[in-house]
């Protein structure tokens, strides 16, 4: 034990921020025309490709976190108190992911249609750093380079290969299939080794804000520009760091889309290049100092899992009533849909314009906003230890 904990504004407010843009995002999963491919160059739009774009910096900024969280946490946890929190919290985000969140999505528990998304990888994630916590800080850091580094070298190994093992594989790099009886399938979309080594560069990182704030001010300055430098080269090379090369488009802005359109599943090296270095500098951004507009955004980054956990909920319940409005029937809002109509088989003429999406997503983050203030203020004036899960 070193002294009394403090929250670090600058990372709450980052969370915050992202989190609500998140929601932007299972918005448009949604309201949107599911059949709309927001990465296929041939038949996306600007608008569609930039919403879901920006939204890519969400899941890596929150691996990160976690990690610096708990690095942080050290200031009043013993490494022993820390193993057992992370242990602890990282199978409730697997339970989470697998019973909560997944009738949130689909409002039933059947079990016909599942995909096993963030915090699944999220639980894990923290599982593996709890083990990581033992080993020098410049160990774990080699670590979490190897595997973001890396891990493309291993984009030619399919799971085939490896027998019966084969959902193991898909578990730990390629996203897929991991079971399917012809009633109930399951696949995995986060994989483990990418998300695993950002959430141990992440604890790296964490150390940086129990220092000097100038160094560390120069640090996350330098480590943005850094990565944004490096893939700028690497994606001008199209040689390695992304299954996905770019290629010229019919216009500029096209070929610049390509150029951005880089691989979430798993997360390139490329991907989190590309995402990493705006949020490093939105953390030197933030540093020290906090804009009066956005303290909103930092109430919802103190209390980030109760706002992820309660939007889902929301948008689906929204979704139910538009279709009630629009065409007097809900039941495929109840219903299990195959995986290429996920999360939901949309009835003819689904999907709203974009402007709709966007004020939707606004009217999701106002109506969670009060909820939200509300718990940050039980979690700030208790001691109890379960509000820590939530």
């Amino acid at each position: 034990m070193t002294g009394p904990a403090r929250r670090i504004e600058s990372v709450d407010l980052v969370r915050g921020l992202i989190i609500v843009l998140m929601a932007l995002d299972h918005t448009r999963d949604f309201f949107g025309d599911l059949a709309a491919d927001p990465a296929a160059m041939a038949t996306t739009t600007p608008g569609l490709f930039f919403t879901r774009w920006i939204t890519h910096l969400c899941a890596p900024a929150f691996f990160l976190l976690t990690g610096a969280g708990a690095a942080l946490s050290l200031v009043k946890k013993s490494k022993t108190e820390l193993c057992r929190y992370l242990v602890s919290r990282g199978l409730w985000l697997i339970f989470l992911e697998l019973v909560v969140m997944r009738f949130a999505l689909q409002f039933n528990i059947d079990y016909q249609a599942t995909i096993i998304t963030v915090l699944w990888a999220l639980g894990w994630a923290m599982i593996v750093l709890a083990g990581l916590i033992w080993l020098p800080v410049g160990a774990v850091a080699a670590f979490g380079l190897l595997l973001v580094a890396g891990h493309n070298l291993l984009d030619g190994i399919a799971p085939g290969a490896f027998g019966a093992l084969a959902p193991l594989w898909s578990f730990l790099h390629a996203p897929g299939i991991v079971w399917n009886d012809g009633r109930h399938v399951v696949l995995i979309s986060y994989v483990l080794i990418p998300w695993v080594g950002v959430t141990a560069l992440g604890f790296c990182l964490g150390r940086l804000f129990r220092g000097d704030a100038a160094r560390r001010k120069n640090l996350l300055l330098g480590l943005g520009v850094g990565c944004i430098a490096a893939f700028l080269v690497l994606r001008l090379a199209n040689i390695y760091g992304d299954p996905a090369p770019w290629t010229a488009q019919v216009t500029p802005l096209r070929t610049l889309m390509s150029f951005l359109n880089t691989t979430k599943y798993p997360p390139s090296l490329l991907f989190l290049l590309m995402t990493l270095g705006p949020v490093l500098l939105l953390l030197r951004a933030f540093e020290g100092r906090m804009p009066e507009i956005l303290r909103p955004a930092l109430t919802i980054g103190k209390i980030p899992l109760f706002f992820y956990v309660l939007h889902f909920f929301l948008i689906h319940l929204l979704t139910v009533i538009a279709s009630w409005l629009r065409y007097g029937e809900i039941g495929a809002l109840f219903r299990s849909p195959d995986l290429a109509h996920f999360p939901f088989s949309e009835p003819p003429g689904w999907g709203e314009p974009l402007p709709v999406i966007y004020a939707v997503w606004i009217g999701v983050v106002l109506l969670l906003y009060p909820l939200c203030r509300w718990y940050a203020g039980v979690k700030k004036h208790s001691s109890a230890w379960w509000l820590s899960y939530l």
